[in-house]
């Protein structure tokens, strides 16, 4: 009989109920499960499958919360919380929090994950039994990704970078697990580790994987009272008192243009969809 692990899954037999918990057992070990996990009705004898972990005192126990992937294998996992000297906590799909160790995030906490980011990596146990996350490495990423096709040039993808160099980001597909590498030249700001990103592709290569980029394309580029407009949006919240009626000599003292650039740069916002115009109002779209 296999000695019980955390961090694997296993099925194990029902063989009693404590107050309110269920204890299950391998015929050698016995382990605990919260009743309130329990969706339906359980009876002595029946087989459950279980993950293990070990609780904040340092037992083994089980939940049927079933992560979404477990040691050797790899998936996306969501950054709920980040602690400075600590790491990124992530949910896995278990009522358990993961820790990726500071050491092993970028050493630049500029591009650390925020909350919502989302790491790709694998789960591993230390010898007391807590769980921690790994993130891919590049031969592993080498071995899991999927080679792209020819028509994918000039197309949008979804992806999330998985690795950070001064030269460049190298992304990992959301929907597909597509490599992308992104060289520094072809963005103007390095993008945060598991950062959900838009790129576009700009090149394919023989082995499959792609070359990116993040700067929009010739004809979606803002001008500079375009963009100088949008920035002063999104700065003070995302709804101004300035619009098409607005005065030019309010136009002048704000934004330093005439009363015309400044309609042309709003009409090319409009145009775009970032911005409209309601009640003397211009908002963020």
């Amino acid at each position: 009989m296999n000695v019980l692990k955390s961090g694997e899954v296993v099925t194990l037999t029902v063989l009693e109920q404590q107050a309110s918990k269920w204890i299950l057992t391998n015929g050698v070990e016995e382990l605990p499960l919260n009743a309130s996990e329990v969706t339906e009705p359980l009876t002595i004898g029946d087989s459950l499958e279980v993950f293990l972990f070990v609780d904040r005192r340092g037992d083994l126990a089980a939940t049927t919360a079933i992560p979404a992937f477990t040691q050797g294998e790899y998936g996306w996992a969501r950054v709920l919380k980040v602690v400075e000297r600590e790491g990124a906590y992530v949910d896995i799909g278990t009522s358990r929090e993961v820790l990726v160790k500071a050491e092993d995030l970028p050493a630049l906490k500029e591009v650390w994950p925020e909350p919502g980011d989302h790491l790709f990596m694998t789960l591993r146990t230390d010898r007391n039994g807590d769980l921690f996350g790994r993130l891919a490495t590049e031969e592993k990423i080498s071995e899991l990704y999927e080679g792209a096709f020819e028509d994918m040039h000039n197309k949008n993808i979804l992806a999330r970078p998985y690795r950070l160099l001064p030269i460049g980001s190298f992304l990992l597909g959301v929907d597909h697990p597509y490599r992308v590498f992104v060289h520094e030249s072809e963005r103007k700001a390095e993008p945060r580790l598991g950062q959900d990103i838009v790129v576009r592709i700009i090149d394919v290569k023989e082995d499959g994987s792609m070359n990116g980029s993040l700067l929009p394309r010739k004809h979606e580029r803002l001008s500079d009272d375009a963009q100088q407009i949008l920035n002063y949006l999104r700065d003070v919240g995302g709804k101004m008192p300035f619009g098409d009626k607005s005065s030019p000599e309010e136009i002048q003292e704000m934004f330093n243009m005439s009363k015309g650039a400044f309609k042309r740069a709003l009409g090319t916002l409009m145009k775009a969809g970032k911005v409209k115009q309601q009640d003397g109002w211009t908002e963020e779209a």
